[in-house]
């Protein structure tokens, strides 16, 4: 059958790409314009004097601490989590007693528990243990919040390997770990870099945790340091967008040489 063109869709689509690009350009231009002449023209206009300086200022100042601080609070917080969370899903997928079920149902009612709820016993526990204001304070509750996500995603992965190659494994004498680390992990990577790669995501965006849980401006975290330029009776507009450029890039890199195993992960496909 003959389908019509579809006229609205080919008009509204446009629009909300120009809608979408429309930041993109104010973030991009403003960081490449100095401050009078950005607050001259504003947002939209193209400035009168472009420079380069508020890249060079942000490189030279303590903002590349910041970025060091949280690629390092990222990275811990995703390896941690994977190490708490796939021994558990391996667990959940290949138990087959009722308190396993029940122990991963109570796993999934994190999902249903936001963050913000919980800050104030939070905050009590990490001062009691005396962690506040270093490393762990940021690590361990995103990596915990992470645990339901991750054994939620993987378990799927792992459901789909067939019982023959276990069996398989188990005729050749090979103990629980082995079948772990030499079967499961290998051919459940793809849910694995799905979720590490949200994780990372998370934890490089996360603003709450480091807000509240640290003040040293040695764990000052990319997010918090964006306040910075953030004063009483003025913002300093460019030096914020060029700063977020930077804080972006990162990412960009992440998604370009991962964007494969984001992907099939998504799609449940192996990712090979």
């Amino acid at each position: 059958m003959k389908q019509k063109p579809n006229v609205v869709a080919g008009v509204l689509t446009p629009l909300w790409l120009l809608f979408t690009l429309i930041p993109v350009y104010v973030v991009v231009i403003g960081s490449i314009a100095t401050a009078q002449s950005f607050r001259k023209g504003g947002p939209l206009s193209w400035p009168e004097d472009l420079t380069a300086g508020n890249y060079g200022n942000i490189i030279t100042g303590e903002f590349p601490l910041y970025m060091a601080t949280t690629m390092g609070i990222a990275l811990m917080t995703v390896g941690l989590n994977l190490l708490l969370s796939l021994p558990a899903t391996y667990a959940v997928v290949r138990g087959k007693s009722q308190a396993t079920r029940r122990v991963f149902r109570i796993i999934l009612l994190g999902l249903a528990i936001p963050s913000q709820t919980v800050l104030i016993p939070l905050f009590w526990i990490i001062r009691s243990l005396g962690l506040y204001d270093s490393v762990w304070a940021i690590v361990l509750p995103q990596a915990a919040f992470g645990i339901p996500m991750t054994v939620l995603i993987v378990s799927s992965g792992m459901r789909s390997i067939v019982n023959e190659l276990y069996d398989a494994m188990i005729v050749d004498g090979a103990t629980v770990t082995q079948r772990f680390l030499r079967l499961a992990l290998p051919l459940s990577k793809s849910p694995i870099a799905t979720v590490s790669i949200f994780h990372f995501l998370g934890a490089w965006n996360s603003f709450l945790f480091p807000l509240i849980f640290t003040h040293s401006k040695e764990m000052t975290v990319m997010t918090v340091g964006l306040y910075k330029f953030i004063g009483a009776y003025d913002v300093d507009y460019p030096s914020l967008f060029a700063a977020v450029l930077l804080s972006a890039f990162p990412l960009l890199l992440m998604y370009i040489f991962a964007r494969r195993w984001l992907l099939a992960g998504l799609m449940g496909m192996s990712g090979r």
